[in-house]
């Protein structure tokens, strides 16, 4: 085998076949390369393989049409067939040579995305996986075009004969839906020659084994049947003999039987075990939270998706598969809005559109529109809107909670003293987590209510009156919760501040600055404070920071009373002090009369009484819970304003998951380096394979 892999390459590049599509090759991918991802800054280096792959067509059956019909046609075939090789080794050695060629191509690709790296962000996982993707669908196009070569002594009906089978596979897809928008048995088996869409799905950023499986198994048994097809040269056999070597038909059908069958197992297999999520933001991946508030489900659910599952929307469908196979508590029901029109009738009297979602358990249902699974941006500079983010979790693990719950909790937030809003952004995440959410100003109430799960004061511009201030009191006296976000304020607190001296906390004057560099970002009082573990940094601790400008410290008055414990989540550094005139430039340091730290950021009380424990949660700055510094750390400060919700309303986990972004930015090159590093790939590369191959083969002709 190695001797006809040896002479096989020999001849590919004497012959300057091999070198004109290696520079070919190179030159379309440095195109797409120089278009896509150095022009237009795309980090995606899978929009430049998805571009290519369309080469196969044509460039394969050039490469392959003379590898066994030119064999055939100066009858040297028969030294072939002669030789002490067998039959498999022979074609094996020259499938070989041929994949070697191809992969000097794929190789030198395998340098572009470590480029775009220095120009920023590269979801490096993705570009590798789907120049996987390019690797796997171009063996499998050379192994086929060797099938087709070995059929036929003529080149040029090799040629044509490949590329009309090598188009059939890239368009497949298509054509089965022409077909039949439902399915049937002619597209079911239709499909198994369906290249594209294996090739189509590694693309999205998940390394599905059904996929590398089917590719590797088209290949195997495109060569295999190469060597049935030679062996019914070589051999004569008559009816009474059988042998694994010699041609036979029905060696072809248990082989391919064989190959079925184990696909079709592969398939069934649960898609935690055979996906491997590469995706930038893990889009297929569940989130811990949701595993684990699904290892609690004790009800049944059922998630009916309203379209055909062949048709179905990839990223919503990986989701769903992972939801099935974590619970056999949840069920994934396909209902095809073709063949039933009015099933969502029984749940919703607005119409759904497809791949829209009902969740359903004994209790209650909940829809989810297939508009509200992906996140929408508008581009100011196109006039145009795009996808920025994915919320399929988010919405499923939300409603499977809100079908499954007994009731809906409910938070108050208080107003009437000048308190902050909380934007659309914090207010549609309590929305996920199915809690219920009111304003109330304890002007108009005896006390607060007692369906009140919580008390949400959100930093206050004006003083309590006494009786707000009883009234906050006499809530945390019967057991209450309260979530306190404070902020640094000019007017009297002395109600504000018995609030919080109920709790044993107090309010440090001034705004906390840091002296230590990996406790601040660029400016001393926009804290990065330390996250210690607990429930409410779950899933941001040892993964994000915690934005907090402008923030206060909290004070623990009486660290030793047997009433109160207290629990520190967000703390400064030790040589962190608070800067009592604030008037004064972070450039003259520590002054005479500041306050030496460490001080709490976020601060748990929990207090034990006779009616019961009353608890209260303390932020020290009034910009935490704000888009734009949520924004700086990928939305940890809303993780940590979900985390902190669920912890009032009866939620082991939280169950309001980030919409995970699309997003990546763009990345920075110079008109120099554009033009630098398209050259390189699009001009050099490929004119000097050109040249190299010219070389040899012009040297070859004068010998």
């Amino acid at each position: 085998m190695l001797a006809i892999y040896k002479r096989e390459l020999k001849s590919y590049f004497c012959s300057f076949i091999g070198c004109l599509f290696i520079g070919v090759t190179l030159f379309f991918i440095g195109l797409y390369y120089t278009v896509y991802n150095l022009t237009y800054g795309y980090p995606y280096f899978s929009y430049v393989i998805s571009s290519v792959v369309f080469l196969f067509l044509v460039t394969v059956p050039i490469l392959t049409m003379r590898i066994l019909a030119e064999e055939r046609k100066n009858k040297t075939d028969q030294l072939i067939l002669t030789v002490p090789v067998s039959v498999g080794g022979v074609v094996m050695g020259k499938f070989l040579a041929l994949t070697t060629i191809f992969l000097i191509p794929t190789v030198i690709s395998c340098i572009y995305p470590l480029l775009l790296t220095k120009f920023g962000s590269v979801p490096l996982g993705e570009a590798y996986l789907s120049i996987l993707a390019f690797f796997l669908y171009g063996i499998a196009c050379i192994a086929i075009g060797i099938l087709i070569s070995s059929l036929t002594e003529s080149l040029v009906i090799a040629a044509v004969l490949g590329f009309g089978i090598l188009f059939l596979g890239y368009m497949m897809s298509s054509l089965c839906s022409l077909i039949s928008g439902t399915g049937n048995i002619l597209t079911t088996i239709l499909s198994c020659f369906d290249m594209y869409t294996p090739f189509y799905n590694m693309l999205q950023g998940t390394l599905n084994l059904d996929d590398v499986a089917y590719f590797l198994s088209l290949t195997g048994f495109a060569l295999f049947l190469t060597v049935q097809s030679i062996q019914k040269r070589r051999y004569s056999v008559s009816v009474k003999t059988f042998s694994l070597g010699a041609y036979n038909t029905g060696m072809i059908a248990v082989v391919a039987a064989i190959l079925v069958i184990f696909n079709i197992i592969l398939g069934e297999l649960p898609a935690t075990w055979t996906n491997i999520d590469l995706t930038y933001e893990k889009l297929y991946t569940l989130t811990d939270q949701t595993k684990e508030f699904v290892n609690n489900m004790t009800d049944d659910v059922t998630i009916y998706v309203l379209v055909n599952e062949k048709n179905q929307d990839t990223t919503l469908g990986q989701t769903l598969e992972r939801y099935d196979d974590l619970s056999d508590h949840i069920m994934v029901e396909y209902v095809d809005p073709v063949v039933n029109p009015t099933f969502y009738t029984q749940y919703t009297d607005s119409s759904l559109s497809t791949n829209s979602l009902i969740v359903v358990s004994d209790k209650r249902s909940k829809v989810i529109s297939a508009d509200s699974i992906y996140e929408t941006a508008y581009d100011y500079s196109t006039y145009t809107s795009y996808t920025s983010g994915y919320d399929g979790e988010g919405q499923i693990t939300s409603a499977i909670d809100f079908v499954t719950r007994d009731d809906m909790p409910k938070i108050y937030f208080l107003e009437g003293h000048g308190e902050y809003s909380f934007s659309s952004t914090f207010t549609a995440s309590l929305t996920k987590e199915n809690v219920d959410y009111s304003t109330i100003n304890l002007l108009n109430y005896d006390s607060v209510p007692e369906d009140a799960s919580s008390l949400v004061i959100y930093a206050p511009a004006s003083d309590f009156s006494e009786d707000d201030k009883n009234k906050i009191i006499s809530y945390l006296e019967g057991g209450g919760s309260v979530v306190t976000i404070s902020g640094y304020a000019t007017a009297d607190m002395t109600n504000f501040d018995e609030v919080l001296s109920y709790m044993g906390l107090s309010i440090a004057d001034g705004i906390v600055m840091e002296q230590d560099s990996g406790y601040y970002y660029q400016s001393q009082n926009y804290l990065l404070p330390e996250l210690i573990s607990s429930v409410y940094t779950s899933g941001i601790y040892n993964s994000y920071y915690i934005f907090a400008p402008y923030a206060q410290g909290i004070v623990i008055e009486d660290e030793s009373s047997e009433e109160l414990s207290y629990t520190i989540f967000l703390s400064t550094s030790d040589s962190a002090y608070s800067m009592i005139d604030v008037s004064v430039t972070t450039a003259t340091g520590k002054q005479e009369g500041d306050i030496d730290g460490p001080f709490g950021i976020g601060v748990e009380a929990v207090k034990e009484l006779d009616t019961g424990t009353a608890t209260m949660v303390l932020y020290s700055c009034e910009l935490l819970f704000t888009d734009e510094a949520n924004q700086m750390v990928s939305g940890a400060n809303l993780m940590l304003f979900t985390n902190t919700v669920s912890r009032f309303v009866e939620h082991t986990v939280s169950v309001s998951i980030p919409v995970k972004s699309y997003e990546v930015s763009t990345l920075l090159l110079s008109q120099s380096q554009i033009v630098l590093l398209g050259l390189i790939a699009t001009i050099i590369l490929p004119v000097g394979c050109l040249i190299a191959g010219f070389v040899i083969w012009f040297r070859r002709r004068r010998r």
